[in-house]
């Protein structure tokens, strides 16, 4: 949006607006004149005396709620919608609640905090049922029951951007804000793992007393388990060499908590352990259900929701229903969330076959494996856009399937995932749109949708996490 267009929509005065729905993004959905009347002579005017010319126009509102009247401000306007915040409302839903952070609305970490954890999950449903009505009129013959985070410092990984501010002399540390490019100023978080988010405040002094604070854009966290070799990791980005003094700071730093201490000077791959340079790079985290132990680096994907995390494999491996002996495939294993717990399942006398496109992840994998004892699962490297059904651990067909693909789904995968012919299939997804597509392909291979339902991995957020099972026909 031009600059001259910016300082006219400030100009402009703020507007009522009824909240009639909310978007897929959890935002407010309203329409310039949604309650019109008419004036003189027969022309239809509204009532909160909103441009004419802009009469039927849709508006995005934040912040906002079914059924409210709120008052908001525009501050982008496009051909055929507008985006606007609530600055107040006149009627609030009985589902609004405090924000539980001071920094909400400015901080760009959370967008639903003005709304009941309830109210966040029937909305997460709605939003993947309407995903699967939009494709093919797809509906689970039954409805899970959501899978609930039990804390609200739930978040065990982030990226954090550092700036130091010349003019205010005053070190950031936090997410960036809203629809910018600007850190926000914050004090602390309390989504992200307490380890973390009530440290924000000491992280700032701590980067602002250093020769290199404005060589230092990120700080990169992790969280584990405990573990008698830490359970927090800080990664520190530099752009410059750091001088031996600001390297003594960092380390006390970690030292007198536990943690630790990785510095990057370039790309990924010139990350190095600083607190223990002979240590390995691995933080552990636990899957009590299956007395599983996995070990991974800081710059593995893993889960951020631990909680969550746990209930969902435990979930994902009651529906498959294994038994002993069967023969399962997992593919976008990562590094064995799931693989490990079904080799748990289908015993010593089942076979589980991982499949991820990462060499680096199958080799995480296979560590994992030999960390638990365990020599019925095998992992491969394959690149999962291409057909992989003719390779000789995959030509013997499998029993049951699971797949974790990335947001963009597995749509290449869907085509020829009936020639396994296996009897069941769950599919755990992070975007509901690729989701509800690959369950249209999967339908008209055969399997019919059983059972689908959400999971909060991200509390405050619109993004909707969701499991499915299907059946074969």
């Amino acid at each position: 949006m031009r600059r001259n267009q910016r300082e006219k929509l400030r100009e402009q005065p703020a507007l009522t607006f009824n909240i009639e729905k909310l978007s897929h993004e959890g935002r407010g959905v309203s329409h310039y004149g949604s309650q019109p009347t008419t004036g003189d002579e027969g022309v239809t005017v509204s009532k909160y005396q909103h441009p004419i010319e802009k009469l039927g126009k849709k508006v995005f509102i934040s912040f906002a709620l079914p059924g409210e009247t709120v008052v908001a401000k525009v501050h982008e306007s496009h051909k055929k919608y507008e985006e606007a915040d609530a600055l107040s409302v006149e009627n609030p839903s009985p589902d609004r609640v405090e924000p539980i952070c001071p920094h909400f609305t400015v901080c760009g970490g959370c967008s639903l905090q003005h709304w009941s954890t309830d109210a966040q999950i029937a909305f997460k449903q709605s939003v993947l049922s309407d995903h699967f009505l939009h494709f093919g009129g797809l509906a689970p013959k039954e409805w899970l029951p959501a899978l609930r985070s039990t804390r609200t410092d739930y978040r065990r990984k982030a990226r954090l951007g550092a700036k130091y501010v010349i003019k205010k002399e005053a070190m950031l540390v936090g997410f960036r804000e809203r629809k910018s490019s600007y850190l926000a100023e914050l004090s602390e978080c309390k989504v992200l793992d307490a380890q973390i988010g009530g440290r924000i405040e000491e992280l700032k002094a701590l980067l602002g007393t250093l020769q290199a604070r404005e060589q230092i854009p990120q700080l990169e966290i992790a969280v584990g388990d405990e573990h008698e070799d830490g359970s927090v990791a800080m990664i520190v980005r530099h752009l410059s060499p750091l001088h031996q003094t600001d390297t003594e700071k960092l380390l006390n730093y970690a030292r007198n908590l536990g943690w630790q201490l990785y510095l990057q000077p370039g790309n990924y791959d010139t990350v190095h352990r600083i607190d223990k340079p002979d240590a390995p790079m691995r933080l552990h985290y636990e899957l009590p259900d299956f007395g599983i132990k996995f070990a991974f680096s800081p710059l593995d994907f893993t889960q951020v929701n631990r909680d969550i995390n746990r209930q969902m494999v435990t979930l994902a491996c009651d529906l498959l229903e294994l038994k002993e002996g069967e023969r399962v495939l997992d593919l976008f294993c990562g590094l064995g969330n799931f693989s490990l717990p079904l080799a748990r399942r289908v015993g010593s006398t089942g076979q589980v076959v991982a499949v991820e496109g990462s060499e680096e992840m199958v080799q995480r994998g296979g560590e994992n494996a030999a960390l638990n004892g365990l020599d019925n699962v095998q992992f491969y490297a394959q690149d999962l856009t291409k057909d992989f059904s003719h390779q000789p651990w995959a030509a013997q067909g499998f029993d049951a399937l699971l797949i974790d693909p990335p947001r963009t789904g597995a749509e290449e995968v869907m085509h020829y995932l009936s020639r396994f012919n296996a009897k069941r299939i769950v599919y755990v997804s992070c975007n509901p749109a690729t989701l509800a597509r690959d369950a249209g392909i999967l339908t008209a291979a055969g399997y019919v949708m059983q059972r689908a339902g959400v999971m909060d991995m991200f509390t405050h957020t619109s993004h909707v996490e969701s499991i499915a099972l299907f059946v074969k026909k």
